[in-house]
């Protein structure tokens, strides 16, 4: 087959220049070809793997109550006798819509009959569903709280752990109490950890007695527990009304 004058000539024009000439200015046609046919794949990838992922549902829960409101001063006054600070001590939080605590403990001196020392505290912890992954703030919480319940049976230093289910507390809730060694004194505790949809509670009770007094016992600081953590539930619908 001939080739036509001009393509000769184009031909022979390369083929006396450098190797690197060659490549960057006699391939241009088979680059705009190789260009046309990546582009065309590429196009064909975002239309079949590209996709977004379905939109997921959006958070129930928008807000966090305030940690220090969310249990009763009437509670607070019957859980921990002779409180140190009634309104309770705020924790730090860098994101107060995603996670706030507050804490009550208090020291009920009853001279040579002993001491009974009580401590409270809640935290709160919000879940935003991310559209990105795909992910609800509900399945986010859910992962979270399985994590809460693992850590309250890890605690470090516990003995005689012991996990129930909580009945009545939120749409998913886990009783955890043990016994913990510290300053000397053995402290019985009573942990709650429940959901309700995207927001995971964790409500923590233990006390001692001091000086000869009898320390309280794991059902009575298990049920104080159950009564706080209820209302610490009950807060999280209230401050999104």
């Amino acid at each position: 087959m001939h080739r036509s004058a001009p393509r000769l000539a184009r031909i022979l024009a390369c083929a006396a220049v450098p190797v690197m000439l060659v490549v960057a200015g006699c391939s241009s046609s088979s680059d705009s070809d190789s260009k046309k046919d990546s582009g065309s794949d590429s196009s064909s990838a975002t239309s079949q793997g590209g996709q977004k992922p379905a939109a997921v549902e959006p958070a129930k829960y928008a807000k966090l109550p305030e940690p220090c409101k969310a249990i009763s001063a009437k509670t607070i006054a019957n859980l921990v006798p002779k409180t140190k600070t009634k309104s309770g001590t705020a924790g730090k939080s860098s994101d107060t819509t995603s996670r706030g605590s507050c804490s009550w403990n208090g020291l009920d001196d009853n001279g040579i009959k002993g001491s009974q020392y009580r401590w409270l505290d809640v935290s709160f912890l919000r879940y935003e569903s991310e559209q990105s992954l795909g992910v609800s703030g509900k399945k986010r919480a859910e992962d979270n709280y399985a994590k809460e319940v693992a850590g309250a049976q890890a605690t470090e230093g516990a003995k005689k752990v012991r996990t129930s289910p909580a009945s009545g507390v939120g749409e998913a809730a886990t009783a955890v109490g043990y016994e913990l060694t510290k300053t000397g004194e053995d402290f019985t505790y009573a942990t709650i950890v429940t959901r309700v949809d995207n927001v995971v509670i964790t409500l923590t009770y233990n006390g001692t007695g001091y000086a000869g007094a009898k320390s309280p016992s794991s059902s009575e600081l298990m049920e104080g527990a159950v009564a706080a953590a209820k209302e610490a539930v009950t807060s999280v619908g209230t401050a999104n009304k």
